[in-house]
């Protein structure tokens, strides 16, 4: 028996059968943990193919979404009001700008002129018989009226101006008495020294320095009566040519003395010199810029004051004035504020404007009244003066704003389609093309009205349909013809 045939020993058959047991059982352990990670494998690999059906990119999700891509481009029917509108820029002006730039040396005594209180802050309101600066220490007061100034006003002075003084003064409380309208009396000269009493002043004396005064007047008077007195007595006495002749002639003396001293009388009192009023033709009034402080000479003008409802000027250009006229609607915007506001168009003038100094006069400095703006304009074309419905804030003045202008619109809604999606038939008709479902075009006979915003006023003619959401076309898809 070889060595290889030899029995083994039963010890050692035991260790070696549980040693190939175990080696058995280990190979079979290994194997399950192989085919269990080759299983799972192929599970993940399965998720991620379904997960590439199921998650899509966000284009690939919206292009998805897209309908498909039509031969025509085509837009819905609307039935809605449609306008047509004019978009300009407009500014914001008062009705009066007046430019205070008064004249003078001031006061009494004095040899310059020099700002002896600070004008009113710019964007101050201000009212009737307010001063609005003082020059040399004599005011400069703002009163109401339309008349520009152009003299002195003195006792006895007759005119417009006289009666528009006397106006401004009644509405102050200072009434004018038994004066008559348009003459500077009695009762003038009184109210007259009441309201500079008022204001804190004394009036300008109408006598100037070395002119007879009513007392020298009244002196003369009185002599002239203690002469014919006399006379008169030496006539009584002795009656002669010669004692006649001196009556007669003490007489006329009294006589001319008396006149005097009526013109004295008439001439005496207060005056209204025209540096010390600016006329303004409404209050409030504000005031818009100050170019003086105190203590400074005042040179030009010392302070811009505006006046009147605020209006708003814009220009059109030759292709617009025939779009707009008075009347019409209009939206007023101002982008710095974000003030809106209704307004309508007042006037269009009839010829273009270049750009130039408008200049009226108004006290003692240039101005406009009734909507002009002031200073050089810089602007051209037909001015369009608009007027709000209602009052814009005073900030607003000389704001540069939007002015949208409603030049036409149809009569309530009506059925309206782009512009783009009217086409003109050979034989003259105006049509549009309703594309149905299906993809079938049908040509619809239209009339077109009020045009405005991209699109047009259409009404089918007689027997022809066409209503309120209907696809219309209006060009051409070059992109999906590309793509067939």
């Amino acid at each position: 028996m070889s060595e290889a045939e030899q029995p083994v020993p039963a010890s050692r058959s035991g260790r070696t059968d549980r040693s190939r047991r175990a080696a058995d059982n280990g190979l079979s352990q290994k194997r399950k943990w192989v085919a269990a990670v080759a299983v799972a494998a192929v599970l993940l690999t399965g998720a991620g193919i379904a997960a590439s059906f199921v998650v899509k990119s966000p284009a690939q999700a919206a292009a998805e979404a897209e309908p498909p891509q039509q031969g025509v481009l085509t837009a819905p029917v609307e039935n809605r009001v449609l306008k047509d509108s004019v978009i300009i820029r407009g500014t914001v002006v008062a009705g009066q700008s007046v430019d205070v730039a008064p004249s003078g040396a001031g006061g009494e005594g004095t040899t310059s002129a020099v700002v002896t209180k600070a004008p009113k802050a710019v964007g101050t309101e201000v009212r009737a018989g307010q001063v609005l600066v003082e020059i040399s220490g004599r005011p400069v007061f703002a009163l109401k009226g339309r008349v520009p100034v152009y003299r002195d006003l003195k006792p006895g002075s007759t005119g417009d101006d006289v009666a528009q003084l006397q106006s401004a003064l009644g509405a102050l409380g200072h009434g004018t008495g038994a004066d008559s309208r348009g003459t500077f009396g009695a009762g003038t000269k009184s109210a007259l020294t009441a309201f500079y009493a008022s204001i804190g002043y004394n009036p300008v004396s109408a006598q100037a320095e070395g002119t007879a005064t009513v007392q020298d007047a009244q002196d003369a008077v009185t002599a002239a009566e203690r002469a014919w007195q006399d006379a008169e007595d030496a006539r009584q006495k002795t009656t002669n040519d010669e004692t006649q002749k001196a009556a007669d002639r003490a007489a006329q003396d009294l006589e001319r003395a008396r006149t005097r001293l009526t013109e004295a009388q008439t001439a005496a009192g207060p005056m209204l010199p025209a540096s010390e009023v600016v006329y303004l033709s409404g209050f409030p009034a504000r005031v818009d810029s100050v170019n003086a402080v105190l203590g400074s000479a005042p040179t030009g003008k010392v302070m811009t004051v505006s006046a009147g409802r605020l209006a708003v000027n814009g220009y059109l250009q030759e292709s617009q004035k025939g779009l707009v006229r008075a009347g019409q609607k209009v939206e007023i915007l101002s982008e710095t504020t974000g003030v809106k506001a209704t307004a309508s168009v007042r006037s269009v003038a009839d010829t273009a404007a270049a750009p130039q100094q408008t200049t009226g006069d108004a006290a003692q400095g240039t101005g406009t009244d009734d909507g002009g703006s002031t200073g050089a304009t810089g602007a051209q074309g037909y001015l369009v003066v608009v007027q709000p419905d209602r009052a814009l804030p005073a900030t607003t003045v000389g704001q540069d704003v939007r002015l949208t202008v409603e030049a036409a619109s149809t009569q309530g809604k009506a059925l309206v389609v782009p512009v783009t999606a009217i086409t003109a038939g050979s034989d003259g008709t105006t049509v549009v093309t309703v594309l149905e479902a299906g993809g079938r075009q049908r040509r619809v006979e239209v009339t077109t009205g009020t045009t405005g915003d991209g699109y047009v006023e259409v009404k089918p003619v007689a027997g022809a349909a066409l209503a309120e959401g209907d696809q219309v076309v209006t060009g051409v898809n070059s992109a999906a013809q590309g793509g067939r």
